[in-house]
């Protein structure tokens, strides 16, 4: 739509994510679902385990034997959960991504589409999608690890030296800087790259380069950014809100919510229907931010580089289109397909290229 191509105010961003999710609701919700369907899948399935294992029968909880096996359930469970989850999240953020920027250029997409075309790239994706945890919540994890055996050093050595009440206040003071440092850090981190997704998934560059091109596109935009982050967050409690306060209400009026031989039974399933109204949460918010986060990304081109201008004289035909990169390996082979045996012929083409003709003039024995 080269209508939308210029720059444009954080209100005007804020109405074409909300025009474009409502005109692609399905497509913007199934593809955020897929990584909350797999996680829920996980936890419906340990749950089941768990009551048929007879764990959360009345008083079965304080035996050691049922403990050690929801201890097992829960840890083996994460270590499943984990990789699962870095995969399906990496693959849903860069769907979200490509079908954005296709609906936003008056292009479509499907759930479908999106997902097989950054499929290629999946490891790539799966990359960026690491690095950005490592560097927003790892790293600072890392901070807070070494601030608490820190204290815990100066706390001894304050006690044994007799500092007292001066000592205490000491720590207290280095703890509130430490953490106010590592939240600062944090909101920087999370602004700075907020972009990581779109450039790399638009301009099919690495996860590094994404990484090196979102900080140069966020100048100048992060505090926008940042006043999104906010009324997602505002949205997001909202939906809680509408969601939680009615389960809670209705389970007070449960008659069987009253009876001490029900009581656990009643706490536990309760405690599943939270779990499964957060995630449905998730998948209703998610395409908000990846929606916006890619409309920032062509603002921030047009601002920066004149995008919009480059779109009009390619649309145009003023300018030739850019050479198609190599097709990517796949990270994983689709289902069904046979790998070939023999690694000296032709390599197939792609699905949907046709062979450009030849331009050479026929020969002499062709023309005969």
């Amino acid at each position: 739509m080269n209508g939308t191509l210029r720059p444009s105010t954080l209100g005007e961003i804020l109405d074409r994510t909300a025009h474009l999710y409502r005109s692609r609701f399905l497509v913007f919700f199934g593809i955020a679902s897929v990584p909350t369907a797999v996680i829920l899948a996980f936890a419906c399935a340990g749950f089941l385990l768990l009551v048929w294992d007879g764990v959360f029968d009345s008083g079965s909880l304080s035996n050691n034997t049922s403990a050690v096996i929801a201890g097992l359930v829960i840890g083996v469970g994460t270590l499943m959960v984990l990789p699962v989850f870095l995969g399906v999240s990496a693959l849903s953020s860069a769907a979200m991504s490509h079908a954005t920027a296709r609906i936003h250029l008056g292009q479509s997409s499907g759930i479908r589409d999106a997902y097989r075309a950054v499929w290629q790239r999946g490891w790539n994706y799966v990359g960026l999608y690491v690095l950005q945890g490592l560097i927003i919540a790892v790293a600072p994890g890392l901070v807070w690890f070494l601030l608490v055996f820190f204290s815990a050093f100066l706390a001894a050595f304050a006690g044994s030296a007799g500092l007292g009440a001066a000592g205490g206040f000491f720590l207290g003071l280095i703890a509130v800087v430490v953490v106010l440092a590592v939240v600062a850090y944090v909101l920087y981190m999370v602004l700075r790259l907020a972009l990581c997704f779109p450039a790399c998934v638009v301009e099919q560059i690495s996860a590094i380069d994404a990484l090196k091109r979102t900080s140069r596109l966020t100048q100048g935009t992060r505090g926008r950014i940042f006043v999104l982050y906010l009324l997602g967050a505002v949205l997001n409690w909202m939906l809680t809100m509408l969601l939680f306060v009615p389960v809670s209400i209705a389970s007070t009026l449960i008659p069987a919510a009253s009876s001490p031989a029900n009581a656990q039974k009643m706490a536990m399933v309760m405690l599943f229907a939270f779990y499964a109204a957060g995630f449905a949460i998730q998948a209703l918010t998610r395409p908000v931010y990846g929606i916006a986060m890619v409309l920032f990304y062509y603002d921030q081109r047009i601002r920066k580089e004149g995008f919009d201008i480059e779109w009009m004289m390619l649309q145009a035909g003023m300018v030739a289109p850019p050479a198609p990169q190599p097709e990517a390996a796949p990270w994983l082979p689709p289902a069904g397909a046979q790998i070939p045996v023999s690694p000296a012929g032709p390599m197939p083409e792609a699905k949907g290229e046709t062979p450009e003709p030849s331009t050479s003039e026929p020969s002499a024995g062709d023309s005969a």
